[in-house]
This record gives C-alpha cells, structure tokens and sequence, in this order.
C-alpha cells in the first residue's frame, strides 16, 4: 500500500486508552478512523461526535464485520484481546492490539499463527521502549557497550496504585491477573529490547493480593466499584527471577501497591562485565533518567547523558505500525515478540500457582 492509499480505521473500546488509539491515527496524514465499538452508549456517542467518527457501533463484532476497514485497534478489557484479534485477523485485517496480547499463552499463540497465516500485521503497543532513555541506552549498548550482561533488575513500584479497584481490572475472569499483566508487560518489553531479545527459559515466581484484598491502594477512589465486582480476585505484588538462553538472570518485580517509598517508580538496572546501566524513571521524569556506570583508568565514573523524555509513546507506535502495513513487507510482523512475553506471564503465574520454577 502506498503513502497516497487511504487506510480505513475501526477502533474497539471507549476508554483511555481506546481515545488514545483513535487520536493517533487521526494525526496521520491519509488515514481515516471510521468505526468505533463499545458498550457505553453516552462514551461512544460523544467520541463519535467530538472525533468524527462516523459509525457507531455497540458490539466489536459489526465493526469487524465491515469490509472497508484496513486495521482494527483494540483497546478493551484483556479477555477479549485473543477473540476480537483473532476475528479481525481472520476477516483479513492488520491489528494494533493493547498489551497484554493475551491472557494465557496458548491465546497468543493462536493470534500469531492467524496473522501469520493470513499475513496479516499484527502489532501491540510496547510504546515504552520508544521512551528517549531506552532508546538511548540501546545505542549506547550496540556501541560502546558495557561488555557481557549477566543480571538485570527490572521493577515498577508503585505505593497506591490499583487501577479500578474492584473493576475489570481486579477481575481475574476480564484482566487475566493484576499488576503483573499490566504493568510487567512494558517493564519485560524493555528488558528483552535491550538484552537483544533473549529467549527467557525459566521462571520462578510469587504472587500477592493482601493489600487489594484489604481495600488498600485504589490509584483512584472514585473508580471503585465501576465494574460492579466485589472481591479482588489478582494480585497487588509479583516477583519473579526469570533465566535466558544466553545464561543472563533477570530479577523482576512489579508492584501496583504497597507500604514503601517507591511511588510509581520504574528502574532498569543492567550489570555488565565492562560497565553497569540504570534508567530511573520516578513519577515519569522526564529529565536525568539515565545514568551509566564505568571504571575508567581505575576510577569509578558515573555518566549521565543529556536525554529528554517526550511521552510520545502511543502516537509513535501506531505511525511505525501503519509504515509497517503501508510498505507491504509484513513478514516478520506477526506478533512473535509480543507471543514470547505472554508465554513469560503466562510461566509467572503458573510458578506461583504451583509454588516451583517451571520451565518454559
């Protein structure tokens, strides 16, 4: 497809990150949003109206039915990741998928097969690996490099922060799980970017929801109860030490709540031979981020690169996503990666569940 080619748009799901999805394809020259899905009659009428979409719909299914769309987005609830994607697919459209790609491995499985199948693109948005630092320090890996890496702590910390509580979110049935498959997913994505996308082979993992289960750590008081649940049914708190094929351990922690000092903190901590690399990211800085660690000439030398954060993130992966379904080369975007991380999620909580390393 070239540049000049319109491409024609359906987005399912009203919130957020849905509005968020809409608007970035709307900033790209030649592309047409025409169809939105969801169940909130007044939500979808008032996007309809204020972004001019067109057609309206409440069920996922008429939006994918229609024969005009290039892509669908899809921004609801976990669960219904793996049906809709797979329906789009099958129907012979490219897919932009909210992470997690699915809730069980096998799902994503599936989707990838489909896609690839059907040699459909099929895209999900790890949009923070396109954060500045990251993609700085991923230079800066490639060439000078830190020598060989062995260990790397990866956390995301934060002290009240459980998104809806008693909404889908804390619905095992709708969300999968909790902070693990909500934030891990991005912290894992940045991880295995940087390693060069290692394959992780085991995983040894714990789970907690004590605070959830409490009525602790709501991110916002006021969405309580906007799904209807009355029991947490996730967890508030993951830890895991996972292991590559390279002999590299990675200690990963994930946390939406909790009694600590850590307050939505995210940190990458990256051990080499040669030297050490740490992203700090507290309250989504913006500035002084980065820092990286050297002995130099016997003296140990902290370097911190001038890298500003733009959050840019969303708009910029859905642009590098219709580049990929415009220039026709699709290959090799089938939502491997994406397959991979939900396979580690997936060994996460089955280690928990089982109280063992389990090998994937």
């Amino acid at each position: 497809m070239s540049d000049a080619t319109p491409l024609k748009v359906g987005v399912v799901g009203l919130g957020y990150a849905g509005t968020t999805h809409a608007e970035s394809y709307l900033g790209i020259p030649g592309v047409e949003v025409v169809a939105l899905a969801g169940k909130e009659p007044e939500r979808l009428a008032f996007l309809g109206e204020s972004l001019g979409i067109p057609q309206l719909f409440g069920d996922w299914e008429d939006l994918v039915a229609l024969p005009e769309l290039d892509i669908v987005s899809v921004a609801t609830p976990n669960a219904l990741h793996a049906p809709i994607s797979i329906a789009a697919l099958e129907a012979g459209k490219h897919v932009f998928c909210e992470k997690p790609l699915a809730i069980h491995a096998d799902e994503a499985r599936r989707m990838g097969e489909i896609a690839r199948a059907n040699n459909r693109v099929l895209e999900v948005a790890f949009n923070h690996r396109r954060r500045a630092d990251v993609q700085y320090l991923k230079g800066y890996l490639d060439d000078p490099g830190i020598g060989e890496i062995y260990h790397v702590r990866a956390t995301w910390k934060r002290r009240a922060g459980i998104p809806g509580l008693m909404s889908w979110f804390t619905s095992k049935s709708l969300a999968g799980g909790g902070a693990l498959i909500d934030l891990g997913p991005h912290v894992l994505d940045i991880v295995l970017f940087l390693l060069g996308e290692p394959r992780v082979t085991t995983a040894s993992a714990a789970v907690h929801g004590a605070l959830g289960r409490a009525g602790y750590g709501a991110m916002d008081k006021g969405a309580q109860f906007a799904g209807g649940h009355t029991s947490f049914e996730v967890e508030d708190l993951a830890s895991a030490l996972l292991r590559t094929d390279r002999g590299q351990s990675i200690q990963y922690e994930i946390s939406w709540a909790g009694h600590t000092a850590d307050d939505e903190d995210i940190s990458i901590e990256l051990l080499g031979v040669e030297g050490g690399a740490r992203i700090l990211v507290k309250r989504y800085a913006t500035d002084g981020t980065l820092t990286i660690y050297r002995d130099i000439n016997g003296e140990q030398v902290d370097i911190t690169p001038a890298v500003h954060v733009v959050d840019k993130g969303h708009p910029t992966v859905i642009a590098e996503f219709v580049d990929i379904v415009r220039s026709g080369d699709w290959a090799d975007h089938h939502g491997d990666t994406a397959v991979h991380r939900t396979e580690i999620l997936d060994a996460c909580y089955e280690s928990a569940r089982q109280g063992r390393e389990v090998v994937l």
